[in-house]
Formats: structure tokens, sequence, C-alpha cells
């Protein structure tokens, strides 16, 4: 006999709606309902969910409830409502980009990551905000508007994925789907105090059936999909979905999610104060208690610093810059003024490279990363902070030249994972000054499982910090 739940379901994390739909406690009618309650009630007040796809995730669910009815086989989200950032591919779903000139840019099949989530049971509930392209660290639509932090609507909720992040963390969705070429999985998180995982490059398929897709040099090389939760329990098994090769991606690898475990204790580089910027005292303080949490659960912490780390934001910066240069017209005439201006004063900081000088950094980028790997061959993980500031307020990254350059200083500890193509987990750590602070641990390439088991280790001992009321 199924055990009536409380009306609080959206409170419960994807593994454990998964497990209760599948002992029949509860359906999954009534787990989407309660999501789709949850987001008429907070949506109002945080712009972060888009579009409602509530008649389709009903029929959904339905079909999911005569599934188990049944007796049918079930996959491990079987039941479970997601939501999915608005430029990955839902199959008659807008795939907007943020752009009012996407608004109707409808695919008609599903990326390979919602396929796979579907085929895991999971169903699509209500896409999600994010920037103009994904190309700024606030997320504010030309199309859509700005999400607001739900910790304080004041301060930003990190880009590009901060709708998924927003939703996350107020319970309007238990899971959801979102990228990362410059932080866009972990900024959001460390804002709204969420965890996330950006994959290692060619662990989970890419791929949009929506003109142009064949992306850009700095897309194929940094541009990673990947999960967002509020538990790590929650990445790991959206991760062992997501992962592994696809025809639509010639370059995604079959790699073991699971890997050989060092001898002896693992190793941690504790960075609390990363070169190439200041930190603040309530940051550094949150990453020094997640390192005492990784020491108590029997990892070898020790203070240091990768190699080149000062170099990553620059020679990320001068790829990207210049590989998004000839797109400047295209791009100037889609997106809207504020998320041009970001990308202006970013690339203003940039000088011009022609052929020569693009060669020269694709060969510092191989040196970094031939330098990092050798440094994690004997210390695998890296924890940092994942900003070295709490969530900036609103605007203070278009302000001027010097906010543009400041919002680039304070995510430098996220771009070694896209320049390297590394795997690194953020879990929520601390609260300060009634802003979340999140924590960064970076692993070797196709070691996400490390990443995890270390995330774990903080989140059990330091807990979670959401869902909230905004």
């Amino acid at each position: 006999m199924r055990t009536r739940m409380p009306n609080d379901l959206w409170r419960c994390s994807a593994s454990e709606l998964a497990r209760r739909i599948a002992a029949r406690e509860v359906s999954s009618r009534e787990v989407v309902d309660a999501h789709l309650a949850r987001i008429a009630q907070i949506e109002p007040a945080l712009n972060a969910v888009t579009r409602v796809l509530a008649d389709d995730a009903r029929a959904a669910a339905d079909a999911a409830d005569r599934a188990l009815e049944r007796g049918a086989a079930v996959g491990p989200l079987h039941g479970v409502p997601i939501t999915v950032k608005e430029n990955v591919d839902v199959a008659g779903s807008p795939t907007t980009q943020g752009l009012p000139a996407m608004a109707e840019a409808v695919p008609a099949v599903d990326a390979p990551v919602v396929e796979r989530m579907r085929r895991a049971g999971a169903i699509p509930m209500a896409r999600t905000n994010m920037p103009d392209l994904g190309l700024r660290v606030h997320t504010h639509s030309s199309l859509h508007g700005p999400t607001r932090n739900p910790w304080s609507a004041a301060h930003t909720t990190g880009g590009s994925s901060g709708g998924e992040a927003a939703a996350l963390a107020t319970g309007m969705s238990p899971l959801g789907l979102g990228n990362d070429i410059g932080g866009s999985l972990r900024n959001p998180a460390h804002c709204c105090g969420v965890a996330s995982i950006k994959p290692t490059m060619g662990r989970v398929p890419h791929a949009s059936a929506l003109p142009p897709e064949d992306g850009a040099l700095a897309s194929q090389l940094m541009l990673a999909e990947g999960p967002m939760a509020r538990s790590v329990a929650d990445l790991r098994l959206a991760l062992s979905i997501l992962a592994g090769p696809h025809p639509r991606d010639p370059f995604c690898v079959p790699a073991p999610l699971e890997g050989p475990r060092p001898a002896g204790a693992l190793r941690v580089a504790v960075m609390d104060e990363p070169p190439g910027g200041t930190t603040a005292p309530g940051v550094r303080d949150a990453v020094r208690i997640a390192a005492d949490a990784l020491a108590g659960a029997g990892f070898a912490v020790e203070r240091a610093v990768p190699p080149s780390f000062e170099r990553v934001v620059d020679v990320w910066g001068a790829f990207l810059v210049n590989d998004m240069r000839p797109l400047l017209p295209l791009m100037s005439g889609v997106m809207g003024e504020d998320a041009m201006r970001f990308v202006e004063l970013v690339m203003a900081a940039h000088p011009v490279l022609d052929a020569a000088g693009m060669s020269e950094v694709m060969i510092e980028r191989h040196r970094i990363a031939r330098a990092w790997s050798t440094f994690q061959d004997a210390v695998p993980l890296v924890l940092s902070p994942v900003w070295t500031e709490p969530a900036f307020r609103v605007g203070a990254d278009i302000a001027d030249a010097d906010g543009a350059l400041h919002t680039l200083r304070l995510i430098r500890c996220v771009l070694p994972g896209n320049l390297l193509g590394l795997p690194a987990a953020v879990v929520p750590a601390a609260v300060t000054d009634g802003l979340p602070i999140g924590v960064q641990i970076t692993g070797p390439r196709f070691r996400e499982d490390l990443c995890l088991d270390a995330a774990a280790a903080i989140e059990s001992a330091l807990g979670a910090r959401t869902p909230i009321d905004p």
C-alpha cells in the first residue's frame, strides 16, 4: 500500500524521489504536481523558469505510474522531474540561447543529455533562464529578463546556468542540466548554494540539432555539459546516466566512471588564497573549513598551488576572445545591450591575435596542461574557492572596464577546468553575510569519481544549504 508523503515533496533529492516512486510510496504524478505547484508559488519572485512544460510532464508522469503498475522495468530516475537550461535541446521546446531572435527556434530532437535522462525515466518539466548566448557571468536574458538570486535579489545568481541554480536552490527542481565554458555550471552553484560538476572534456556528449551544429574551436575544446543538484549523490547518479559515447558527438569517449584508488591517503592541494588577486576572508575561511573536513575524512591535505596558475586566466581569455572575434558582427545583431557590453569590455582587455598568435596560445595551453598533469600525478585533487568573493552585486560586472576585469579575476579558480579539460565539482561550504560560499575540487582528467568523493566528504561534514524560500 502506498504511503502518502507530505506536500513538501519538492524538498526531496532526485535520488530520494526516484526511490520512493519506484517503491510506490508516492506517484510520479504527485511528485510532478508538487514541483509544478512550487514553481507557481516561487517563480514570480525569481524569474528562473522560462517555460513550464506542464501538460507534457503530467502526461509523462501518468505514463510512468502506469508502467510501475504493470511491473515494467524502470530506469534510475523513473518518474522524476528535471529542468533544462535554454541552450540545451528539448524536442518541441525552443532552444532560445536567451535571445529574442531564437524565441521560436524549436529542435526536432533532444540533445544527447536530454535523450539519456528520458531513457533513465526522468521527465523534462521546465526550461530555465540564461544570459544571451551564455556569455555573461550574471544571468540576464534579453528575451526573458534577469533571474534573481533567492538569497539576495541585490546579488547575482552567477552565470550562465543561473536559472538552473535558482530553481534548484528553491525546490522548483530536484535536478537540472546545464553547461560550462567558463564556470557556467559552477559559478551559479557558488552563488545559489547548490552543487554541480563540470565533467572532463569528452566525458559527456554535446550536440545540437539547430545551426550551427558544429561549434567554434573554443566550444569544441572547453565546453562541457553537466548536471546540477542539491546533493553530491544526485550529481553522481546523473553523471552515470549522462556519460559515454554518442554518435552525434565524435569526440566523446567510453572512459570508465571509476579509476584505480591511490595507495594511501588521497592528497589534496589546498589554495585558500589563490594567487592572481585578493580573496575575501569569508571565502578563505570556507576553503579552510572544507580542508579540515577532508582531513577529518582521511584525505591528506597540504597547501600548494598548481603550476602556471596565474597564466590560466590570460590563456583562457586569449583563446576564447580571439575565437569569438569573427562572430562579433553576428553577436552584436542578436545580443542585448548589457550582454554585449560585458563581451566588449572583456574583448578590449585582450589583444587581437593572428594565426601565429593563436598557435602560440594553443602551445601554451598544452604546456600548462602537461605541467598540471605532472602535478596531479602526485597530488590528484585541488581544493580552492569557486569565486574568491561571494556573489557580486547586480551590475558590477558591466559597470566599467575595471568591473569586467575584476569579474575575470574573481572567477580565476574555475578556468583551469575549462582551459585544460579537467573535471571540477562544487559543493556549498558556508554562508557569509547571508550569501552562500561554495568550494571547488578539481581533479585529473576522467577522475570525476575522486572529485565527487571529496565533495561528498565535505557535504557530509558541513551539510546542505538548500532548498530555501527566497
